[in-house]
C-alpha cells in the first residue's frame, strides 16, 4: 500500500490517486496558456525622459511586477517544468531533453514532455508526489495574478473582490483571490476551501499583504 503522493489517501498501488493524477494532467496543459496570460500582468512603464529647462527629469524604472517577471522568465515556469522533465527522464534511463530557444515553446514543450508520460510517473515514479505538488503551486501563484474564472462562472459572478485567502496549503500560504458573494453566509476560498466567519474578519484583514489594495 502507498499513499497518494498529493493527497496521502491510500492507494493499493502507484503514486497518484485518479483524482489527483487527473488533476496534475490539467494543470500540466493549462500551463502553456497561463504563462501567455501574465504577459497582461507585467504593467511595462515608459523610461523614457522629458526635457525640463537644461536638464533631463530623472528616468524612473519600469514599474514591472517582478513576481510575475521571475514568473515568465526562464528559472520560472519554464524552468520549474524543465527540471522535472529532466529528472523524469534521467529516471527512465533517457538522455537530457532537448531545450528550445522561445520560452513560449519551452513552456509547452516541458509541459507536454511530463503530461506524455503520466502513466509512467503515476505508476512507477516515487517522485509524482513531488512533481504534481509543485506543478500544482506554480499553477496557484499563476492564478492568484491572473484570476481566471470559467465563462459561465464569471457570467453569473457578482462578488465583491475582498483580498487574499491566508489559510496555511502545503507548508505556505494560499493566496487566492477572495470574493464576497451576496447571499453567502461565510466567506469562502474556492482555490482551497477553506472559510472565514465574520468573527475572522479582522484578522483576515489584517494579515493581507503590505502591499493588499
Amino acid at each position: 500500500m502507498n499513499d497518494c503522493g498529493l493527497c496521502e489517501q491510500q492507494l493499493e498501488h502507484g503514486h497518484l490517486c485518479p483524482g489527483c493524477t487527473r488533476a496534475t494532467l490539467e494543470r500540466l496543459n493549462r500551463m502553456p496558456r497561463l504563462w501567455e496570460a501574465l504577459a497582461a500582468f507585467l504593467a511595462p512603464g515608459s523610461s523614457a525622459s522629458t526635457p525640463t529647462g537644461r536638464t533631463r527629469a530623472a528616468e524612473a524604472p519600469l514599474p514591472v511586477r517582478e513576481h510575475v517577471l521571475n514568473l515568465r522568465a526562464a528559472g520560472g515556469i519554464a524552468g520549474v517544468l524543465e527540471d522535472w522533465r529532466r529528472a523524469m527522464q534521467e529516471d527512465r534511463g533517457w538522455g537530457p531533453p532537448a531545450i528550445p530557444a522561445a520560452l513560449d515553446t519551452r513552456v509547452a514543450v516541458a509541459a507536454r514532455g511530463l503530461a506524455m508520460n503520466m502513466d509512467w510517473v503515476v505508476a512507477e515514479w516515487p517522485m509524482a508526489g513531488e512533481m504534481a505538488a509543485e506543478v500544482r503551486t506554480l499553477e496557484q501563484d499563476v492564478l492568484t495574478i491572473v484570476d481566471p474564472e470559467d465563462p459561465d462562472d464569471r457570467r453569473r459572478r457578482v462578488g465583491t473582490r475582498i483580498g487574499s485567502c491566508v489559510a496555511a496549503v502545503d507548508g505556505g500560504v494560499c493566496g487566492a483571490v477572495l470574493r464576497a458573494y451576496p447571499g453567502d453566509a461565510l466567506l469562502a476560498c474556492r482555490w482551497c476551501g477553506t472559510e472565514y466567519g465574520p468573527e475572522q474578519y479582522l484578522m483576515l484583514k489584517a494579515l493581507q499583504p503590505a502591499d493588499a489594495a
